[in-house]
């Protein structure tokens, strides 16, 4: 009995301390509180700040007849924005320079200052400081033109929760190329099947689960996210 007891107390004893530490929000460790996957991967545009292009656009047109000429010229490169294969700069000189003269300055604008309207997703910015409570690392896996990965650290403090940050256009590479995911794995020496990636775009999730990270189409339900992870 003597020996039974001096097996199992210690046990308890570290039982009841998380149990205690968990309730009062002071774990620090996630090896006192283990989860189903060990790293947790974010997108940003619709997971961490609210990225919806007619929204942003027409915080600087000012009728419906400039906003679809400045939508048509505008967006028609934003993929090659996020993928790097364009300059920032040279395509919104270009841009600026197809649009009417009286748009021009609009135009201008809004190359400079689209980035404050990407308005901040306060449930996910919650879940993410409740996981770096628990000691759960993080990282950013974003499609992001170059200007927006240099200004996003400044403008989203949540990001100096992070433990690593990859955005496409500084790499020339985006999502749901492979070839960006085994950019983030190489670099923090991650495994795929110990992460999970939360993502908006069907196709960036498929990429994942095909190199072997589960993952999540985010809909902007935080509490369908911690279910799948066990949280």
């Amino acid at each position: 009995m003597l020996f039974i007891l001096h097996i199992l107390i210690p046990s308890i004893y570290k039982a009841i301390i998380v149990f205690i530490k968990y309730k009062t929000g002071s774990i620090k460790y996630r090896e006192e509180l283990e989860m189903k996957y060990k790293n947790i991967i974010f997108d940003f545009g619709n997971v961490i700040g609210k990225f919806k292009g007619d929204y942003i656009l027409g915080k600087f047109a000012s009728t419906p007849e400039d906003y679809n000429i400045l939508a048509d010229a505008i967006f028609k490169n934003w993929v090659a924005l996020d993928a790097g294969t364009i300059d920032y700069d040279q395509n919104a000189e270009d841009t600026i320079a197809e649009l009417p003269d009286r748009l021009k300055d609009t135009a201008r604008d809004f190359f400079e200052n689209w980035f404050q309207y990407v308005d901040p997703l306060p449930e996910t910015w919650e879940f993410i400081k409740e996981l770096k409570t628990r000691g759960v690392p993080i990282y950013l896996l974003s499609n992001a033109s170059t200007r927006f990965a240099e200004r996003a650290p400044e403008d989203y403090p949540i990001l100096k929760e992070f433990d690593g940050i990859v955005f496409s256009a500084p790499l020339k590479m985006a999502k749901p190329g492979h070839d960006i995911y085994y950019h983030l794995f190489n670099k923090y020496d991650l495994l795929p099947s110990e992460c999970f990636f939360i993502d908006d775009t069907v196709e960036n999730v498929i990429a994942s689960k095909e190199l072997g990270m589960e993952s999540i189409l985010f809909t902007g339900d935080i509490e369908a996210v911690k279910r799948a992870i066990e949280f």
